[in-house]
């Protein structure tokens, strides 16, 4: 069990707070925020929410863990930013993976990541730190998962693909198995992807053809 601050206070923060508090041996504590954005009334869940440029004083890394479960802004880069951050200021990140997903021995889970209920995490699968999992995915068997990943829901990942960081994956998209998907690849809303992507692209259709503009023109 740990103390656990959560930084952000918009919907994901309040679904893992949550989440967190129903299905976990966890205790949430407190949010913090940049203090740019820190409320008139600062008070959310009913838990205070500390600027994050006082979070060492306020709640000390030796005794209290955090929790980063963001939005994926820039393709995943904010929150690579956050959760670098975070470490760097000696604090651990915990994991949330739901009791209502369905997980192999041995699969291997890093920090940071917000597994939902109904996911199906096949046998051998890695996965890096600070990943999203939505609710009802399928990871399949001896694939790996990189850092800074976002998966919303009902996405296939077939067996032994390789997924590089800051890719997202929209509602019901399908990957075909031992594919290799590149570094910040986009797929939408129910694209098939049959082929291995290149690096910031857009994947739309099915079969999925890569469009000529960059990844990085979402999530602004």
């Amino acid at each position: 069990m740990a103390k656990v601050v959560i930084f952000g206070t918009a919907e994901n923060s309040s679904l893992a707070h949550y989440y967190l508090e129903h299905d976990s041996p966890h205790e949430v504590v407190a949010f913090t925020v940049d203090r740019e954005y820190l409320p008139a009334d600062p008070v959310f869940e009913g838990l205070p929410v500390v600027a994050f440029d006082e979070i060492e004083r306020r709640f000390p890394p030796a005794e209290f863990s955090m929790f980063a479960p963001l939005a994926p802004s820039e393709m995943n880069k904010f929150r690579e930013r956050v959760y670098t951050e975070i470490r760097a200021r000696g604090y651990t990140l915990i994991s949330y993976v739901s009791s209502r997903a369905t997980v192999f021995p041995d699969a291997s889970i890093g920090d940071n990541c917000f597994i939902l209920e109904d996911n199906t995490i096949q046998p051998y699968v890695k996965i890096g730190n600070n990943v999203v999992l939505w609710s009802g995915n399928h990871i399949g068997h001896h694939g790996e998962i990189r850092d800074h990943v976002y998966f919303t829901s009902h996405v296939v990942l077939s067996g032994r693909c390789l997924v590089e960081p800051y890719c997202y994956f929209a509602v019901n998209c399908t990957i075909r198995d031992g594919l290799h998907i590149a570094e910040g690849t986009f797929v939408t809303m129910a694209a098939c992807v049959t082929r291995d992507t290149e690096a910031w692209g857009v994947y739309k259709g099915n079969p999925a053809q890569k469009k000529n503009y960059s990844s990085m023109d979402y999530f602004k």
